[in-house]
């Protein structure tokens, strides 16, 4: 069973030939030769001009002589339109059996439909005015003359308009029930067209906001091209630009629609939600076409329900099926939906369409002789019986305009009526006597009155109901409420659905994707591309210790400086407290290579007291080498300080310990190289040699020196001491913890003082290297010198380009290896000789050696 009737038709004037092109042979002629335009009779005439046919071309055939006519013309029966008629009768019944409203005036109605050209839509509106429109004169009335009261027009805009001019000439009151247009509304222009549609003042943001839900930020639009599509093109990119939505092609419905222009629909495939906006009859051509295509896998966004779905009967599958439409939140009429139940031929057989409807849907048949209605149909036959798709029970937005339109009239002419009690006696029967003009004063004052719509239904921000379209298979042709919106809500309570209701186009068994680039997951950020919308980008990883917990967000989070991020970016993790601690592998190694020197040390002191009386420790200053092995142990001890966790006093002592205890070590070893020096040149003449010598002079040097060193550690901690830091950025994932040195400047003034004294002992000692002596210890002074100096320069940019546990475990090295240097190349020839070469260790050998040297002079 299907929903249209396709008849190709050459449009001439009171001429049309008609081709059935689907039903079956039994049609009878009765059905082409009944009548277009029917009147309901009434004491007062409302003129309705609603679109029940549909006029298209498929090719745009010209006419071979005859001039702005085309070959390929279609007629196409809209039953689903026919609601409107219903809305109209009921309305107008309902306002009759009313006593208190227009007692003893009935309304009536002249039904035109409206033609395909402005030519035959005037035409009709001329046969209105004019009274040739009326057939019949019911005999219940006693009625002299119907007066016209109201044209009621839609559902385009553009068939309101046409009407409007003319009627304007007259003043002649119009109410549009289509939906609004701001061109309607210039009363400049059309002062006596009244809307009754509300204003979409919110939709644009109710479909932004559905956008934002499902995350859909790459979508498609088809709108009208006019001015309307050009408004709501405005709107939209505004909201989108808001939101965050963008807008992958914008596509212009010409006003002439030609389903075979193919660049319509190049770029369709770019997204899977596309938003169709537009009046029911600038949309037909466009969703008879994608009936055609069989676009399944989209999820058509749209401001009015599809009514082309004849192509599609052939399949399945249809188009538009899962679509989402929004529509004007009304509360449910269940008497129009009881008095549609209740309609027949019989009871209404002025009404032409009904007949055609029981025809074609019933099996009704037709009388041979005068085209009436037989009465040998189904006995089930009602229109709510009939599938949604051919008529629905629901009632359309266009509908409930035309029902509040015709209580509008009512309640205008009931004011008008009162005021013309005293003037006009009705005790001799006669009809209410008016101007069509002068219902315009009355119509503004409702329009003043009810917040400036004749309904009583325009709003600021009006809400909408979120219909599902169930038409799999199809033919079911179910809308299901699944959520709704209201601008006048609180920021996001605006927007309420129900997902779990909502059956998606075929091809999606889930939320659909719509998107220019895949989601950046947690762990990265969005970077836009130079020339593309801000929803095409690529996905970076987050920065070091940076993170994003959510998906395309456009900056990354910093973690306090506390945590730090885990691999995947996506979380902020408390960082742990580090120190170069003893139990640590690297500190372990240190202290135990600290405590190993140490005893070394301590066993050479051990070896020099015993063999204290030789002669290799009487000739190298017995005293010196006592002090240097002392102040070696406590420089080796001191590198245990920077390990473990620092406090205050272990950071002032690091300091402190190690640049007296080197001091004293490297002052000893000058002490040491002085003392050679003067004690040959004291056997020259000359009595200041003399008294260095005998005055024991270069003892001295060790307290002077470490005094000079005490003054500078003295400066440093009472200006800028070291303190306890945490480095958050050292080690990634922890806090180390170290000794701050306090004053950078202090820090390389000791360093630099002992690098000055380590000099000044090499230059003392590279001068006495050659000079005559069986132990002479210059040279391995020297050595030990140069080798702490190389130490310590060394350590400078090392130090400085290390970071963490490393760089504390940097210093601590430098320490034990400048100590291990004093011990190794000071001490281990003079050991190597007590312990394993004990001959050259006595007097004999030395007199022996001093003998042969004189030999040999």
């Amino acid at each position: 069973m299907f929903s249209y009737i396709f008849i190709s038709s050459l449009l001439l004037p009171n001429f049309a030939k008609f081709v059935p092109t689907f039903m079956h042979a039994n049609i009878s002629k009765c059905f082409y030769k009944i009548t277009e335009d029917f009147h309901h009779e009434g004491d007062v005439v409302i003129g309705a001009f609603f679109p029940l046919h549909t006029y298209y071309m498929k090719n745009k055939i010209p006419h071979s002589y005859l001039p702005y006519y085309y070959k390929d013309n279609y007629l196409q029966y809209n039953f689903k339109n026919y609601q409107y008629i219903l809305a109209l009768v009921f309305a107008i019944e309902e306002i009759n059996e009313n006593p208190n409203l227009l007692p003893n005036i009935s309304l009536g109605f002249d039904f035109y439909n409206v033609r395909f050209t402005e030519k035959e839509t005037l035409m009709n509106v001329c046969f209105w005015l004019t009274g040739q429109g009326q057939k019949k004169i019911l005999p219940n009335y006693n009625c002299g003359k119907n007066n016209f009261t109201t044209a009621l027009t839609g559902t385009s805009w553009t068939t309101s308009a046409q009407i409007g001019t003319l009627l304007q000439l007259f003043k002649f009151p119009q109410l549009s029930f289509g939906p609004y247009d701001p061109i309607l509304s210039d009363h400049g222009q059309y002062s006596s067209i009244y809307q009754m549609a509300p204003k979409y003042t919110s939709l644009s943001l109710g479909i932004v906001s559905l956008m934002v839900h499902f995350r859909w930020s790459w979508v498609g639009l088809i709108l009208p091209d006019d001015h309307k599509g050009s408004k709501i093109l405005s709107e939209l990119r505004e909201d989108m630009e808001r939101k965050g939505v963008c807008i992958a092609f914008v596509k212009m419905i010409p006003v002439t629609w030609n389903s075979y222009y193919n660049k319509f629909w190049e770029n369709m495939d770019e997204t899977n939600v596309i938003i169709i906006y537009g009046d029911i009859d600038s949309l037909t051509g466009l969703m008879r076409t994608i009936g055609e295509r069989l676009l399944t896998a989209k999820v058509w966004v749209m401001n009015t329900e599809p009514h082309i779905t004849d192509y599609a009967d052939y399949f399945m599958l249809d188009s538009f099926h899962g679509s989402l439409i929004f529509t004007h939140n009304y509360r449910e009429s269940f008497e129009l939906t009881k008095f549609i139940q209740t309609v027949n031929p019989y009871k209404y057989p002025e009404d032409i369409y009904l007949p055609k409807l029981w025809h074609l849907f019933f099996k009704c048949s037709f009388s041979d002789i005068d085209c009436q209605l037989l009465a040998n149909c189904q006995s089930n036959a009602s229109l709510d019986v009939l599938p949604s798709h051919i008529l629905d029970m629901t009632i359309s937005e266009e509908s409930y305009n035309i029902y509040n339109a015709v209580y509008a009239v009512a309640h205008s002419l009931h004011q008008m009526s009162l005021q013309q009690v005293d003037k006009q006696a009705d005790e001799n029967g006669e009809a209410m006597a008016f101007f069509p003009w002068q219902l315009n004063i009355f119509l503004k004052d409702i329009n003043e009155r009810d917040n400036m719509s004749l309904g009583g239904r325009q709003k600021l921000n009006a809400e909408y109901d979120i219909l599902n379209l169930w038409n799999l298979p199809k033919g079911l042709g179910q809308k299901v409420k699944i959520g709704s919106f209201s601008g006048n809500a609180p920021e996001g309570q605006q927007l309420s659905l129900s997902e779990q209701m909502i059956q998606w186009a075929e091809g999606f068994s889930e939320i659909p994707q719509s998107v220019c680039s895949e989601s950046c997951g947690p762990g990265f950020r969005k970077v836009t591309l130079e020339g593309k919308a801000i929803c095409c980008y690529n996905c970076t990883p987050c920065a070091d210790n940076e993170i994003s917990n959510e998906t395309d967000v456009d900056q990354c989070l910093k973690c306090p400086e506390s945590h730090y991020s885990n691999t995947e970016k996506n979380h902020c993790f408390q960082k742990t407290v580090i120190f170069l601690s003893y139990e640590d592998p690297l500190g372990m190694t240190l202290a135990c290579i600290a405590l190993c020197l140490s005893a070394l040390t301590a066993f050479v002191i051990g070896v020099f007291v015993k063999h204290r009386d030789t002669p290799i420790m009487k000739a190298n200053n017995r005293a010196l080498s006592y002090t240097l092995l002392i102040t070696i142990t406590f420089c080796l001890l001191c590198s245990l300080n920077f390990i473990g966790q620092p406090n205050t006093v272990t950071c002032i002592l690091q300091q402190t310990i190690f640049g007296v205890a080197f001091t004293v070590a490297l002052a000893t070893v000058l002490a040491k190289a002085i003392t050679v020096v003067i004690a040959f040149k004291a056997t020259f003449p000359g009595r200041m040699m003399r008294w260095l010598m005998t005055s024991r002079a270069p003892n001295y040097i060790i307290p002077l020196c470490t005094l000079i060193q005490l003054l500078l550690c003295g400066i440093w901690m009472a200006t800028s001491p070291p303190f306890i830091h945490q480095d958050f950025h050292a080690e990634h994932g922890h806090i180390l913890l170290l000794c701050n040195k306090g004053s950078s400047v202090a820090f390389h003034c000791v360093l630099g003082y002992l690098c000055f004294l380590a000099f000044g002992g090499y230059t003392m000692a590279f001068l006495s290297r050659n000079l005559p002596d069986t132990f002479n210890e210059s040279k391995f002074l020297s050595f030990s010198m140069l080798v702490f100096f190389c130490v310590w320069v060394t350590f400078l940019p090392v130090y400085h380009s290390t970071k963490g546990k490393v760089m504390v475990a940097m210093e601590v090295f430098s320490i034990l290896a400048s100590s291990a240097a004093l011990l190794g190349f000071i001490f281990a020839p003079k050991c190597y000789i007590i312990l394993f070469r004990t001959e050259k260790n006595s007097f004999h050998h030395i007199k022996d050696k001093t003998n042969s040297r004189r030999n040999v002079s």
